[in-house]
């Protein structure tokens, strides 16, 4: 029996070991997508304790509390930190199959140099422990950032941000990771939600002008991606939950669009023809500006109407969607492709079973002008566990090339969510490591090494040319 979480963790082969142990343990981290707050990396946020740091927008967590029956009070409520605390701490032994239960003890081992085991027995110490560290200032914002080898962060941000915060760590002098914007225009785009009217209201704020046409949206979004562009943004972001494409004109968006300002009732049809009108819009935009594009496909989200009412969105009530999405997904990328109009993409899905629709559609739009210019992004969400890792990359390697993968990313909330690079990095190398020892590939570590660490850096740099930024 092996010991739990080793120097060998979810290394089975011997060729694993020297892959993760020689080349990819060491390696840097371009993380291109996370939800990391810039605001609290300008300033080096302290943590007052671990459950703020642990718990405080922790989705995963959140959704664990309650599978556990520990009431909303202990979770997103009033409780006293240490009380929320103490109910993680009793979760923590129940979460066996669960990735958290990894997570958990990855950063408590690598942050805080704890190897306890989490459990109520353990809580107590490993509270005044963590707090110890927090408290002293050992472990801040950028300490973990810097702990972890982080040499690019890409926030993600609305195109009405002032980005303020981004302009502040670019200009301290002592703090040298790059932490640039993500373009994430979905409140443009999402007409038929409630908060579509109250968005453009922010934006004429911004602008300082009406925005009461489609050509005054247009140029109001065209300006806030110069603004994006200037401070660094080199990539952008687009939560597709669905995928909808309906062909229609500029006039018939422009009149969908001053309906929904009016508050009159759109159609289905309606919605779809604005959506892709708008996402063509900007695709080509970002071509025209060399930004990549990401779609984050497949989220069920705000699934409790009640919840919804009484914390509002994105507080651990989302899910898998099950929504058919091929046809219309090749024909957005068709219509921007069609005319050279493409942008290098990231395409992620929600859904496992899209795995091999997904990898197999980034192989219609590759152009020869760059390796792997569309990419099938990397396990996402619900897929950012072992058998959700190791699926996206059969697939992409049964189907593309695993070799021209740009890897891993957080796309976390949570400053000490890094080792989740860690954990993919093990996983990758005990894949590759396994088709070695099973003879599929040749043992050639010196091959093997650079495909591995281009996987879990070079390759990323590369691809969004950012060699001379990161020296």
């Amino acid at each position: 029996m092996r010991k739990f979480m080793d120097q060998d963790f979810l290394l089975f082969n011997d060729t694993a070991k020297i892959l993760y142990n020689n080349y990819a343990e060491k390696m840097p981290i371009c993380d291109f997508h996370c939800h990391l707050s810039p605001k609290e990396i300008a300033e080096d946020k302290r943590y007052k304790n671990i459950t703020e740091l642990w718990l405080g927008g922790d989705h995963y967590k959140w959704r664990v509390l309650r599978s556990n029956g520990v009431d909303e009070s202990f979770i997103t409520g009033n409780k006293p930190d240490k009380e929320k605390f103490l109910k993680w701490a009793e979760a923590v032994p129940d979460t066996i199959g669960n990735p958290v239960y990894h997570w958990t003890h990855l950063e408590l081992k690598r942050f805080f140099g704890i190897d306890k085991l989490l459990s109520p027995d353990t809580a107590e110490e490993i509270w005044q422990l963590c707090n110890e560290k927090l408290q002293s200032g050992e472990l801040t914002a950028r300490s973990f950032i810097i702990k972890s080898k982080v040499k690019v962060i890409c926030t993600t941000d609305d195109p009405i941000d002032s980005l303020e915060y981004h302009r502040a760590i670019a200009e301290d002098t002592s703090f040298d990771v790059k932490v640039l914007p993500t373009f994430r225009p979905d409140k443009a785009i999402n007409i038929e939600l409630d908060w579509f009217g109250p968005w453009i209201q922010e934006l004429e704020a911004v602008i300082g002008r009406p925005v009461d046409t489609l050509e005054k949206l247009l140029n109001g979004l065209k300006e806030r991606l110069v603004w994006f562009e200037k401070h660094g943004c080199f990539i952008s972001d687009h939560a597709l939950d669905t995928v909808q494409y309906e062909e229609g004109t500029y006039e018939e968006a422009d009149t969908i669009f001053r309906k929904a300002l009016k508050k009159e009732p759109l159609s289905q049809q309606e919605v779809r023809k604005y959506k892709s009108f708008m996402l063509l819009f900007l695709g080509r935009e970002y071509a025209r500006l060399g930004w990549t594009m990401q779609y984050h496909i497949g989220a069920l989200r705000n699934n409790s109407a009640r919840m919804l009412k009484s914390l509002g969105p994105d507080t651990g009530f989302d899910s898998i969607h099950d929504r058919n999405m091929a046809p219309e997904l090749s024909k957005l990328l068709d219509m921007m492709d069609s005319t050279n109009e493409l942008p290098k993409t990231i395409l992620y899905c929600l859904n496992p079973r899209d795995n091999e629709v997904i990898a197999a559609m980034t192989g219609n739009f590759q152009d020869g002008s760059v390796a792997g210019k569309i990419q099938f992004g990397s396990g996402w969400w619900f897929n950012d566990q072992k058998d959700g890792m190791e699926g996206q990359m059969e697939a992409l390697s049964q189907m593309g090339l695993l070799s021209r993968f740009v890897g891993m990313v957080t796309d976390s909330r949570s400053f000490a969510s890094y080792t989740r690079h860690e954990y993919f990095r093990r996983i990758l190398c005990n894949k590759i490591g396994t088709l070695v020892e099973n003879g599929e590939y040749p043992a050639d570590i010196d091959r093997l090494g650079q495909i591995i660490q281009n996987i879990c850096y070079n390759n990323a740099v590369r691809y969004f040319n950012l060699s001379e930024l990161v020296g």
